[in-house]
């Protein structure tokens, strides 16, 4: 009887344990933690000049709902998470005139998103299996 005592806490704990443990690497509460900045597109690192108004970023927000910058111009839209699959929808986008190609190519990459990786460190974006974006999250 005193095992029976000291064996249901103990089990208890490691079950209770093993659930928190799920939810910390659930892909959305990862994406939502904090903003993202692009660090690679299209498998090749950044021109800096193509995005002179700063590094595009994205920033998952509860409900679906989310938020960006595309180098020059803020949008607004949303996203689908699917388990290892996700839709990105830019949605309404302000429309300053912008210097180069950076904030085109970034924006018709993220139409192309279908299937994502994600850790604490770094968000990896695909098609596929064909890395279209890397970001990690940004410092403030």
């Amino acid at each position: 009887m005193k095992r029976l005592k000291f064996i249901l806490p103990v089990l208890f704990l490691l079950i209770f344990n093993s659930c928190g443990s799920v939810s910390s690497i659930n892909p959305l509460n990862l994406l939502t933690k904090n903003p993202w900045v692009l660090s690679s597109l299209m498998g090749s690192g950044l021109d800096l000049n193509q995005f002179a108004g700063g590094l595009p970023s994205l920033n998952f927000l509860d409900g679906g709902k989310l938020a960006g910058f595309s180098g020059c111009n803020d949008f607004s839209g949303s996203f689908l998470l699917e388990q290892s699959g996700i839709a990105l929808d830019p949605g309404a986008i302000t429309k300053k005139a912008c210097p180069g190609n950076g904030e085109q190519t970034f924006l018709n990459a993220l139409s192309k998103v279908s299937d994502l990786k994600v850790d604490k460190d770094k968000l990896t974006l695909l098609q596929g299996a064909n890395e279209v974006m890397t970001l990690v999250p940004k410092k403030e």
